[in-house]
């Protein structure tokens, strides 16, 4: 699989954690601790991201063509 797909499907993931949240937020009324367990989950998933991305600019896949 190739890095970027990688990185594009974990960020489809965080985002499904993001509304996953929003819902338990509003569902549970606080009640139970999911939306601790998706907080948790999109900290991971950002973690993971980060250093996908790290990892991709340290191995020449991800190249910044910035010109400045």
């Amino acid at each position: 699989m190739s890095l970027k797909v990688a990185i594009v499907l974990s960020l489809l993931a965080m985002l499904a954690s993001l509304f996953s949240g929003l819902f338990f937020l509003v569902r549970d009324a606080g009640r139970t601790h999911r939306v601790l367990h998706a907080l948790y989950v999109r900290v991971g998933l950002a973690a993971l991201i980060l250093a996908l991305v790290a990892w991709g600019l340290y191995s020449g896949q991800l190249v910044s063509h910035v010109t400045w």
